[in-house]
């Protein structure tokens, strides 16, 4: 399993601690614009958008306009294909443990 450009832009937009909060406000529920920036009050609406900016180019948000709103959507399938990738070294990391945990219990005895 390979990883691409598209997934260099989901780890880079995943990089940031503040998007990682919206993604996590947009998984309880598609939110507007404006609600975002409701929730986000310590930042001005700009940095807002500029943070949902990152995160519609890597794919993770998806825009629907409705009238003079701008409806954000979470769009996990990026994540679940990193996630893919990244869980072959938590595996390989599971194994290397269980091995140490065998080698330890083997030395009390």
């Amino acid at each position: 399993m390979s990883i691409d450009s598209n997934d260099d832009a989901v780890f880079k937009a995943m990089a940031n601690g503040l998007r990682r909060q919206i993604l996590d406000a947009l998984k309880e529920a598609p939110r507007t614009t404006g609600a975002l920036c409701e929730q986000f009050s310590d930042l001005d609406r700009c940095t807002v958008m500029q943070h949902l900016k990152v995160l519609e180019e890597a794919n993770l948000v998806l825009v629907r306009r409705d009238g003079r709103e701008r409806w954000n959507h979470l769009n996990a399938l990026p994540i679940r294909a990193i996630h893919r990738w990244i869980s072959q070294y938590s595996d390989h990391a599971m194994s290397v443990l269980t091995a140490l945990q065998q080698q330890l219990d083997g030395e009390k005895e």
